[in-house]
């Protein structure tokens, strides 16, 4: 095992900000995440996943299960929302779009039903098209070539492969040829691959599923989930061919997109897409997974690609801080997108709290745990001392719909009104966030910047109206400066890889003094990129991680904040 320490921390250091005004955001994205179907969920909860974004005519579309429509942006922030009733299996899940000669096509999982239209930002121009695709599928992904052919791929499952096979448009789809098995099982190899809350349960396969295509210089990128949505671990990986139905070969630093720490966790079953400007993104799949495994929510991540080594990362790092979008061209390799904020804690109280659902856990940088006051009614409250004045720059407000009984479809959008107030000493309030006459905008994961930053050592959110259900925040989040030094210090640390299982490799570092997280990074050995990392807890002194191919060497680094 080679094992690699580096002189620097990727992030907050030695790389150049991003300059100009551009959109800032913090996963999860900030949709009017929608309800579920009465008839689908004995307790009511939002979904979104499997989630597909497509520029066309300057404008960005993103489809996601379950969603009853999709959203239209300008700028990759701000997403409006389209209802789409004609499209009549616009509810199945793992949608895919793909524009075609000047037309907008969708289909969904299980059903081989295709609809178009020419102006997608209408949602009830969707019209159905003749299908002939004899296949059945699910998780489908209609791609065209720069040559114009067009090809469906499929799979999801933990048995059957990932296929494809070109089809014949103007024909309804019919394939022209046999499909052909693209990517099988291969839990033996690819620890990633297997399925468990740490990858563990290796006694069976975990779901192959999601494909998507990116091309880049002649070289056809297939990317494909693993191993299934409700864990943290749940990634995707790549295979690389040189053509459209390969053969491929499994890119060696698989996988390529993986965020199993920080606030929300996962980064599976997503869609890589180029913007306006040439930059690559992924949008993938994150998980909450309480109310029900396909409770999850959705996450935007910058990319790299290596085309030296026809080579993808994801950077997901940071991704759940405020970072921004840059509304021109950048190198995701070289740029640092982050504001550079910390997250502000300290001492919780609130008006009430519903058993097993206590303040702290508005704190506790968990997605999975959340704060619920006793009721709904109006000035019901939550409250931080940050234990010195501190200079708030964001607050990210996730509410956790406790106790709601909403359920698609339905006649007004699920809205919480609020004020966040501040104060220095504690007796003198004034308020910052003032959301009080929120009628109608569905915001369960603003991100909302300061024009200016705000001196405070107490933050105070309170609702404003009366609701349905109970006023309750998965993590009441304030990024900004706390006036201390930041902490950016690699952590000495040791290596050992599992001699009877080596996709299975444990890490322990030294604790830094002053460290409230720590970030472990792993790449290929010697390719001198890491690729790959997992943020942890300011207590925790080792990571015991399971998702390590067993044939590939790995470089480490373990960075404290």
């Amino acid at each position: 095992m080679k094992r690699l320490f580096l002189t620097g921390c990727l992030l907050g250091a030695g790389l150049m900000s991003v300059s100009g005004m551009n959109p800032v955001v913090a996963n999860p994205i900030n949709l009017n995440y929608q309800f579920g179907l009465k008839s689908e969920c004995e307790e009511a909860r939002r979904e979104a996943a499997d989630p597909v974004i497509e520029l066309w005519n300057d404008v960005y579309y993103l489809f996601a299960s379950k969603s009853s429509g999709y959203w239209r942006s300008t700028d990759l922030a701000h997403w409006d929302y389209i209802p789409a009733p004609s499209i009549e299996t616009i509810n199945d899940y793992a949608p895919t779009v793909c524009e075609i000669d000047g037309e907008y096509y969708f289909m969904a999982s299980d059903v081989n039903r295709i609809f178009k239209t020419k102006t997608p930002d209408d949602g009830m121009s969707w019209v159905e098209v003749d299908c002939k695709f004899p296949y059945g599928q699910h998780d489908p992904c209609i791609w065209q070539d720069d040559d114009g052919r067009v090809y469906l791929y499929w799979g999801c499952h933990d048995k059957e492969p990932i296929y494809g096979v070109e089809v014949d448009v103007a024909n309804g789809f019919a394939p022209k040829g046999e499909r052909v098995v693209l990517i099988e099982h291969n839990i033996d190899k690819y620890g990633w691959e297997v399925p468990g809350v740490n990858n563990e349960e290796t006694h069976h396969n975990g779901w192959n599923e999601g494909p998507a295509m990116l091309k880049h210089n002649g070289k056809y990128y297939l990317q494909y989930a693993a191993p299934g949505t409700q864990w943290r671990i749940y990634g995707d990986g790549l295979y690389v061919g040189d053509s459209p139905l390969g053969p491929f070969t499994a890119m060696e630093g698989n996988p390529f997109s993986l965020k199993p720490g920080g606030f929300i966790g996962g980064a599976g079953h997503g869609h890589t897409f180029r913007d306006r400007y040439g930059n690559i993104w992924h949008v993938a799949t994150m998980k909450i997974s309480m109310r029900h495994w396909f409770e999850r929510r959705l996450g935007l991540f910058p990319v790299v690609l290596d085309e030296k080594n026809n080579t993808m990362r994801t950077i997901t790092e940071g991704t759940d801080y405020p970072f921004e979008i840059p509304q021109r061209a950048f190198d995701a390799g070289e740029k640092n997108l982050s504001l550079g904020y910390k997250r502000l804690g300290g001492a919780v109280s609130a008006s009430s709290s519903l058993a097993g659902h206590a303040a702290e856990n508005a704190f506790d940088e968990e997605i999975e745990t959340w704060w619920s006051a006793q009721s709904g009614r109006k000035g019901e409250w939550l409250e931080a001392d940050l234990g010195m004045p501190c200079m708030i720059h964001a607050i990210q407000p996730n509410f956790a719909d406790e106790g709601m009984s909403v359920y698609r479809p339905y006649d007004f959008p699920m809205v919480y009104n609020y004020i966040v107030e501040a104060s220095v000493d504690g007796s003198s309030w004034r308020t910052i966030v003032d959301r009080s006459n929120n009628v109608s905008a569905d915001m369960p994961h603003e991100l909302i910047v300061m024009d200016k930053p705000v001196k405070a050592r107490y933050v105070r959110i309170v609702n404003n109206k009366d609701i349905d259900g109970k006023f309750s925040l998965y993590d009441l989040r304030l990024f900004g400066k706390d006036g201390h030094k930041p902490l950016g210090k690699v952590a000495s640390h040791n290596v050992k890889r599992d001699s009877a299982d080596p996709r299975h490799i444990t890490l322990d570092w030294t604790p830094v003094d002053g460290a409230e997280r720590y970030v472990v990074r792993w790449g290929i050995a010697g390719s001198g990129v890491l690729g790959n990392s997992v943020e942890m807890k300011g207590d925790d002194t080792s990571l015991d991680a399971r998702w390590y191919n067993r044939d590939s060497e790995y470089d480490f680094e373990v960075c404290a904040y």
